[in-house]
């Protein structure tokens, strides 16, 4: 095996730092103060998935099923969520979005639209988001196996 050259090793970590800080600030933007991180992540996710069993919401999430179980628990508190028996397997639950749920998630997201545009419009010029364009299709690569 090839050995990694120190500027794969720094992009590296740069790249990691830089998603990190970009995911905390996008979802401060449209942080609900009566909803936790994991709270808003499970409401999207299920936004995004439609109907999903907690086990399956878990392992999206990469948490245990009893951390879901607990964040379910108080987005179904909220009005949130709503659970409904599996069709294919009735021992289990679907949880899905209430109309308050969904229109939560939806403000959520055009919240962080809606800053992040305005943010590319204010703080870089017409070239500068060409290229962005261009290194956003070329980290696409990362995302694929």
């Amino acid at each position: 095996m090839a050995e990694i050259s120190d500027s794969a090793v720094r992009t590296a970590r740069d790249l990691r730092v830089m998603f990190s800080r970009m995911r905390r600030r996008i979802h401060e933007v449209a942080q609900d103060a009566d909803l936790t991180p994991s709270q808003e992540s499970a409401l999207t996710l299920v936004s995004k998935h439609g109907a999903a069993t907690a086990g399956a919401l878990a392992a999206a999430e990469g948490v245990r099923p009893q951390s879901m179980a607990a964040t379910l628990a108080a987005l179904d508190q909220q009005g949130l969520i709503r659970r409904s028996p599996d069709p294919a397997d009735g021992r289990r639950q679907l949880v899905t979005l209430t109309e308050a749920g969904r229109a939560r998630a939806e403000g959520n997201l055009q919240a962080r639209d809606e800053w992040l545009a305005r943010a590319f419009q204010e703080r870089y010029t017409e070239d500068e988001r060409r290229t962005l364009r261009t290194a956003i299709e070329l980290l696409e690569r990362l995302s694929h196996p």
